[in-house]
């Protein structure tokens, strides 16, 4: 096991009608901010009502920033900080899933200083201030309500990029489940995909001696394949809610890191495909990481069998260990599907080729590797690129 230290400050107030506390929450540490959030659902779904109320009811002043899409864009952002540097606001409210939180944090990073906040995204310099920020999660996938990363889009040259700094965790995160009861199925689906794959990112490591968190993960990944396909059948079944709201918040809030290195690598890949293409962000990573386990299943067949047998119930064969490995990636596919989310390129209606472009970008132009678990270089992206085809 490394070294680590572990700290995360983020205050999560979860359950039915926590909402309606995000006023006395926001009060705490502001009373003007930036209310942020995507399209009209919250205000159809009465949840602006809502979180208004609670705000006026604490004498929380505001004001709103809509828009945000699916993959958050850098124009958004700049509109962002340009009205927070104008009006004095302290504190960015996002309401709404993963996109309006990395889009809050990113201008949360962009109102405290005079240049570009992108410039943060590409790796020049790193952030030592920001506003503070609160959330009403709506849509479990990203962990962003008690992370500390944020990715932004920058539509010109389609660049997709992260940024993690301690000073973007949440102050506070309220989670409701039922706030997540009206969400398309499309977006489950992706959800589960997209906490499943920070889950394997951290599970699949060099380092030795981490059983314990082994454990945690494979638990948190057992609670995702169970509760999915409840949800999916039942929309507004609130104990499997419950279940996949807080294991999404925990699959990201750093407690499983603890004592290992990660790899990130698909992560890195999938960017490529959804800032190129904008599709989801779990339906990229649904493709990109069976491919990748294929690529680097030989890297440590051990830890794949240890996954497929523990996560996926594969009975293990010691005279067969690669197909036990290859038959946990099976499933892991088919529990894919079943949730209704494809595995290659093709079933993301991705037809022209732009694999050349992908790799190139992800390593910026083969001058740095991407992963942990294995080092990739822009070959090897290509080729992961090409098993996903």
């Amino acid at each position: 096991m490394e070294n680590f230290e572990f700290r995360n400050p983020t205050r999560i107030v979860f359950g039915r009608g926590s909402e309606n506390k995000v006023g006395a929450e926001t009060a705490a540490h502001s009373k003007k901010v930036l209310l942020h959030f995507g399209g009209s659902s919250i205000k159809s779904s009465g949840l602006y009502d809502r979180v208004t109320d609670s705000l006026k009811a604490a004498g929380v002043e505001w004001v709103e920033l809509g828009g945000v899409k699916p993959n958050p864009r850098l124009d958004l952002v700049h509109e962002g900080v340009r009205l927070c540097k104008e009006h004095k606001l302290g504190l960015i409210l996002a309401v709404g899933g993963g996109s309006v939180i990395d889009s809050a944090k990113a201008i949360a990073m962009g109102a405290v200083i005079d240049g570009d906040v992108w410039e943060f995204y590409l790796g020049r310099g790193a952030p030592v201030d920001a506003l503070p920020i609160g959330t009403v999660l709506t849509l479990p996938a990203a962990g962003s309500e008690a992370s500390t990363g944020t990715v932004i889009t920058k539509e010109e040259g389609w660049l997709k990029r992260a940024v993690n700094s301690d000073l973007l965790y949440p102050r506070f995160s309220i989670l409701n489940p039922e706030l997540a009861f009206t969400l398309p199925k499309f977006q489950v689906a992706c959800g589960a995909v997209d906490i499943s794959a920070h889950l394997m990112e951290r599970y699949f490591t060099n380092v030795r001696n981490v059983a314990f968190t082994d454990r945690l993960i494979e638990a948190t990944l057992k609670t995702i394949i169970r509760q999915a396909p409840l949800i999916l059948k039942n929309s507004q079944d609130y104990d499997a809610w419950s279940e996949f709201m807080w294991a999404g918040t925990i699959a990201h809030n750093n407690l499983l890191n603890t004592g290992r290195i990660g790899d990130w690598a698909s992560h890195d890949i999938e960017h490529e495909i959804s800032g190129i293409y904008d599709v989801a962000h779990g339906a990229g990573l649904a493709v990109v990481f069976p491919a990748w386990m294929k690529h680097v299943l030989h890297h440590d067949l051990d830890r794949f069998v240890q996954w497929a047998v523990r996560v996926w119930n594969v009975e293990l064969d010691v005279f067969n260990p690669e197909a036990v490995a290859r038959e946990g990636i099976a499933r892991m596919e088919a529990f894919f599907r079943s949730l209704g989310i494809g595995t290659t390129l093709a079933g993301l209606g991705i037809k022209d080729d732009r694999i050349d472009e992908m790799a190139d970008k992800c390593t910026d132009g083969d001058t740095r590797t991407v992963g942990n678990f294995v080092t990739l270089d822009r070959e090897a992206v290509r080729k992961i690129l090409r098993l996903a085809e």
